[in-house]
């Protein structure tokens, strides 16, 4: 995996590490392949990453805590009228 899906992560002053980097991409793709059988529109696999990224910096790093949060943001997002 690649931590080129976070660009706003990346460089000088970047605080989280490779290792949450790579846990949210699998958080967001495990998201993705569970919830939506396309993987989901760019949009919506955005509005998802954000909410990880600010969890993150929040200090909510675990693979439960990014996992369940990813799974709320898609159920936000599926109640929402389109």
């Amino acid at each position: 995996m690649t931590t080129a899906g976070w660009p706003m992560l990346e460089g000088p002053g970047s605080e989280l590490s490779d290792k949450l980097k790579r846990r949210m991409d699998l958080v967001l793709e495990e998201t993705f392949r569970d919830e939506l059988p396309n993987g989901g529109d760019h949009e919506t696999r955005k509005l998802v990453a954000a909410r990880l990224l600010a969890a993150a910096v929040e200090g909510r790093t675990t693979l439960g805590e990014l996992g369940l949060l990813a799974r709320k943001a898609m159920a936000e997002l599926k109640r929402k009228p389109k």
